[in-house]
């Protein structure tokens, strides 16, 4: 097997003696368009006036034309980059979001939260709760985004992420638990889920001094209050005693990549799933010969396709009847 990669983990960042911040790539965005790109239309919606951030909607352009009545599954996306860097707007999420919408055939709404440094953990994971409730208070068919409420099946809502993203849909899947969302989340799905702790988690995982103190760099980036480092629940889910078994949700789909640095702590999220006492249905996917978030980075590749298929599959199993 080879070494693990390491470049992808450290952002590319500087922080100047001024404390501001200078991200020297995933600065590129892609605006929405109404008018149809690859079959889809997108638009973009405040929902949090107080820190300006916005949600992107991605809808099938064919979508237009459903008989009354029909509704769409609804994908809440959060995405990937250490919670430093990249947006819904950068290029790889755009496109991959539409790509999904356009083969699943769901509403798709992709959410942008503060990023670290500027705004240190756990405001990421604050906004991605306040935009869940934004989204949720669409259910009644009444709330301020018309794409939401005439098409979003609210009994076939999915969310799901990469990397840190993969570890935010962990966490409000918990808190969805907790709080007793309504309607319930039908299923979550965390590509290549951004755990870690100070120790491995088995003796496949990590060993490296070096890769294990640079992910902990990149923590610290993100999050410099956090009082035990790595161990902080917020990112060792799997070595920590925290209670997973509440998890709000009826289905849970893992993906992990063999060649990736949270591989294992990705399949030791799924064992720890399975032992929790968490009723629902476990899927887990691995790809041996990949590496983190190849899905994004070479969307065409053979395994991203095939991943690509997986995905919309879960999405799309749930049928209107169930």
């Amino acid at each position: 097997m080879e070494p693990h990669r390491t470049s992808d983990l450290l952002p590319s960042i500087r922080i100047h003696k001024d404390s501001r911040v200078e991200r020297l790539s995933g600065n590129d965005v892609i605006p929405a368009s109404l008018d149809p790109q690859n079959d889809v239309v997108t638009k973009d919606v405040v929902y949090s006036p107080e820190h300006n951030l916005s949600i992107r909607l991605f809808l099938p352009h064919k979508s237009t034309k459903l008989a009354a009545g029909e509704k769409l599954p609804l994908l809440i996306y959060f995405h990937g980059g250490a919670y430093i860097m990249e947006s819904p707007f950068s290029p790889v999420y755009h496109d991959y979001l539409a790509e999904v919408v356009k083969t699943s055939n769901c509403l798709a709404v992709s959410v942008q939260y503060r990023r670290a440094p500027e705004h240190p953990i756990p405001a990421a994971y604050e906004d991605s709760w306040s935009a869940i409730r934004w989204i949720f208070s669409h259910s009644d068919g009444f709330g301020e985004e018309v794409w939401i409420n005439e098409l979003a099946d609210f009994g076939r809502v999915f969310v799901a992420g990469d990397s840190a993203g993969a570890n935010i849909s962990h966490h409000m899947a918990i808190r969805a638990g907790k709080e007793k969302l309504n309607p319930r989340i039908k299923g979550v799905a965390m590509v290549h889920p951004g755990f870690w702790s100070k120790d491995p988690v088995d003796e496949k995982d990590v060993q490296d001094e070096r890769i294990r103190s640079q992910v902990a760099e990149v923590w610290e980036l993100a999050s410099p209050n956090s009082v035990d480092g790595v161990d902080d629940p917020w990112l060792n889910v799997v070595g920590s005693g925290s209670d997973i078994s509440g998890l709000g949700c009826e289905r849970v789909l893992v993906a992990v990549a063999g060649k990736d640095v949270f591989g294992r702590q990705g399949l030791g999220y799924a064992a720890k799933l399975e032992k929790s006492g968490w009723r629902g249905e476990l899927e887990v996917v691995e790809e041996e010969e990949e590496g983190h978030c190849f899905h994004i980075h070479n969307a065409n590749s053979e395994n991203a396709l095939k991943l690509m298929k997986t995905f919309v599959a879960f999405i799309s199993s749930s049928s209107v009847e169930e």
